[in-house]
């Protein structure tokens, strides 16, 4: 099952329920976030939720989506209770990336390993625990709020500061914090974890400067257990032509650790277990276009798809003007 949030030919916001190849709007019933916070509170699943308003008219989400009519999936009243963050080093990458990496980190001793290789040896190591125990925590990084989210279709904006504005293919998780501070996973959607890969290589320490950017997801949940072994497509196209393309792995196959290990380290802080917010927790890539030296321009498209996940994800890139600000004293 996928669920989509969308403006109908009205301008009112509406939710789509697709099963296959047939999506139909859900009566009643304005956005995900309302929803899925009506379902925690009840106790139940979305789809008894759904079942209990019905279903409406059959809606063309292809076409909504060439009309610019699609709404990120979910959102919150109040942006700023809602997180985009992520956790990176999570992937195995290609066979050969991963063969090089092990015979590195055997030869090598401790102190020759930059923190990116110990770390991405602690994840092997340690980050797919026994069912019920708690492995090693990852990299995290926080992206932003919900000023920060970009519908799907609309343009990813680099600040004008930017060295660098590149993809990153991932698969997020999407949660609701229930009344009682309870995480509800409400699914998994496609996502473009848009960062600056030129500052963070400048020094490490800048990594948290490189992801605050804009990120968007989508453009339909995943409703269920995400599947093992994901095997999806992520491009570049410049003038309707593709640029660069190149296949993306995810699931747990081709992770270093588990989902249930990703959430833990996450959701164990009282911060991110606040009633009402709405969490989009990225899970990391092992595919950049910037690793393959490509230098993105304004108005390429970023296009991310994988079977199972509905319409592919595509944001144009854009760059925004610089901004005149001072700091003042009260």
């Amino acid at each position: 099952m996928l669920l989509s949030e969308l403006m109908d030919i009205g301008g009112e916001t509406r939710v789509a329920m697709r099963i296959e190849s047939e999506a139909r709007l859900v009566n009643g019933v304005g956005s995900v976030y309302a929803l899925a916070l009506e379902a925690a509170r009840n106790g139940e699943t979305l789809r008894t939720a759904i079942d209990r308003y019905g279903l409406g008219e059959t809606i063309d989400l292809a076409l909504a989506h060439a009309e610019s009519r699609l709404n990120a999936p979910i959102s919150h009243p109040d942006p700023a209770h809602l997180h985009i963050t992520g956790t990176g080093l999570t992937h195995l990458g290609s066979a050969a990336t991963r063969d090089a990496m092990h015979r590195k980190l055997a030869a090598d001793g401790e102190e020759d390993l930059t923190d990116s290789l110990k770390m991405f040896r602690m994840g092997l190591e340690g980050g797919k625990p026994a069912k019920g125990g708690v492995g090693v925590q990852p990299e995290w990084f926080y992206k932003g709020n919900g000023a920060f989210a970009v519908a799907p279709g609309q343009p990813l904006v680099s600040p004008d500061f930017a060295q660098d504005a590149g993809e990153e293919p991932e698969i997020a998780g999407i949660y609701i914090i229930g009344d009682d501070g309870t995480p509800f996973r409400i699914g998994f959607a496609l996502s473009n974890e848009f960062s600056d890969h030129v500052t963070e290589r400048v020094n490490y320490l800048w990594l948290a400067h490189s992801k605050l950017r804009n990120a968007s997801f989508g453009p339909e949940i995943l409703v269920g257990p995400l599947p093992d072994d994901i095997r999806g497509t992520s491009r570049i196209l410049r003038h309707g032509h593709t640029l660069w393309e190149k296949p993306f792995l995810s699931g747990e196959t081709n992770m270093s650790h588990t989902i249930a290990n990703l959430e833990h380290h996450h959701f164990k802080y009282g911060l991110f277990r606040q009633p009402g917010d709405v969490h989009v927790h990225m899970f990391g890539t092992a595919t950049l276009s910037f690793a393959d030296g490509i230098k993105t321009e304004p108005g390429d498209i970023f296009e991310i798809e994988a079977p199972g996940f509905g319409l592919p994800l595509r944001n144009p890139l854009a760059i925004a003007k610089p901004e005149n600000y001072e700091v003042l004293a009260l």
